[in-house]
């Protein structure tokens, strides 16, 4: 639980994916309020967005932000420009390399904000659904990148010049997908409403993109049902 004298308030960083619900299970748990921040970013995967609005409400959100960021007009990326989408890579060959699909200073960009946020709301905590594991390839998603932003926010704003600073809770960093999907379904997670896919045909999820790979080799190993509809089986 929360200790005394401290912040209840916590912004989690939402995008309606697997790893983002979970960590906000885990804030919930904690006793923290959830104020949850959602990222329109112009990503080929706008539905993300409308499955993050269900599941903060079915989390029971006090309240949830979604803002417009327009990272299609810098491109530079899979996810925001019409690069095509990698497709059923294994993992030695996922592990190798920073992949397309990075968005250039996207977390540097929705950390900013969330913190920013966190800032207005009172909030001293971040929850990122950050996993260096499953997500090697994204140098944004690393403990060292985590603990210099931190630095950053405690330097350069008001809340930090005030002693009271913003901590970012990345509590997936270290976990594989099957232990991020188990302690979902152990937290009642709504993992059924989330969304993972970087290419999707509208609702339905590619089933070859890495993030879809990642996802059914977590459920897999997890010995749990997927229940995302796949175009590929």
């Amino acid at each position: 639980m929360v200790s005394p004298g401290t912040s209840s308030r916590a912004v989690v960083l939402a995008s309606g994916g697997l790893d983002s619900t979970v960590a906000a299970a885990l804030a919930r748990e904690a006793g923290h309020e959830l104020f949850w921040l959602t990222i329109a970013y112009g990503q080929r995967h706008a539905i993300e967005v409308e499955r993050a609005r269900q599941v903060a409400a079915a989390m029971g959100a006090v309240k949830h932000t979604v803002l417009s960021v327009d990272l299609r007009a810098l491109g530079g990326s899979a996810l925001t420009a019409e690069w095509a989408v990698p497709k059923n890579r294994q993992n030695p060959e996922r592990s190798q390399g920073i992949p397309v699909t990075y968005v250039p200073g996207r977390n540097l960009i929705f950390l900013s904000l969330a913190a920013a946020h966190a800032e207005v709301e009172g909030a001293s905590l971040i929850y990122f659904g950050a996993n260096v594991l499953d997500y090697s390839g994204y140098p944004d998603c690393r403990p060292e990148f985590i603990r210099a932003f931190e630095a950053a926010v405690k330097a350069g704003t008001k809340a930090g010049a005030e002693g009271t600073g913003v901590r970012v809770c990345a509590p997936l960093l270290e976990m594989s997908k099957a232990d991020i999907v188990r302690t979902g379904i152990r937290l009642g997670a709504p993992l059924h409403l989330t969304h993972s896919c970087y290419d999707p045909v509208g609702d339905v999820a590619c089933g070859r993109c890495d993030s879809c790979m990642i996802r059914r080799e977590g459920f897999s190993k997890a010995g749990v049902e997927d229940p995302t509809r796949y175009a590929v089986v």
